[in-house]
Parts: structure tokens; sequence; C-alpha cells
């Protein structure tokens, strides 16, 4: 695997440890081919954007030991799949960002001008 980028194009920046998030739940928002979903944004999630995701099937606050997955609260950093982070954009309700964690294949979704306006 070649070294991952930021929307920057600079080396990618951690998202988060604890709880290990991304795709390959290194702490890192790559994606491959393997990722059907883009797990491409650091966000620090809000009960707002948890409870929309719920509300779209999606459940990132309850345990799923099979997944590695502890559950996520208010305040913790995650890398979200790109679509659903523009779906909660478009709802009102999307979370800020980490920009240099977040890989450099948002940009194949959204413009660099509306990720700035979400970094933390």
């Amino acid at each position: 695997m070649e070294p991952a980028l930021n929307i920057y194009g600079k080396p990618l920046e951690i998202c988060c440890s604890t709880p290990p998030t991304g795709f390959y739940r290194d702490g890192y928002c790559q994606t491959g081919r393997q990722d059907f979903g883009t797990h491409t944004v650091c966000a620090q999630v809000t009960e707002e954007f948890l409870s929309f995701s719920l509300s779209r099937g999606n459940n990132l606050i309850s345990p799923q030991p099979l997944y590695q997955f502890g559950g996520l609260q208010r305040g913790d950093f995650w890398c979200l799949c790109i679509s659903r982070w523009l779906e909660a954009y478009e709802a009102g309700v999307a979370p800020k960002i980490k920009l240099s964690a977040c890989h450099i294949k948002c940009l194949e979704y959204v413009s660099l001008e509306v990720l700035e306006t979400y970094s933390l």
C-alpha cells in the first residue's frame, strides 16, 4: 500500500487510536478496494450526528464486539463514510472534521471549500 495522503496532498495524519478507527482499525481514515463505504472523513461526532446516523440505520452508539467496535460517544473521533457525512451535511447535522486526517479521496465527493467550513 502506498502512503496515504490527506486532502492537502500531505501525509495522512492519524484520526484516533482510542477508540481505534478507520476501515483498517489502525487509527487512520485510509481506504482501499475492500472499503465499499469509503471511510475517509475524520470527524468528531456529536449527539446530533449519532442520532441522525442511527435514524439512517447505522448504529454507531451500541458496542459491536464482533467488529472490534465499542460504540461512540459525543466528542469521539471516528472515520466516517464520505456518503454518510455528505448526507448529514445536507441535513444540517454534519460534525466538525480534522482536515489533516481526512483522506484525499474525499475530494472526489465534496469540494475543499465545503470541507474547510467544517474544520475543527
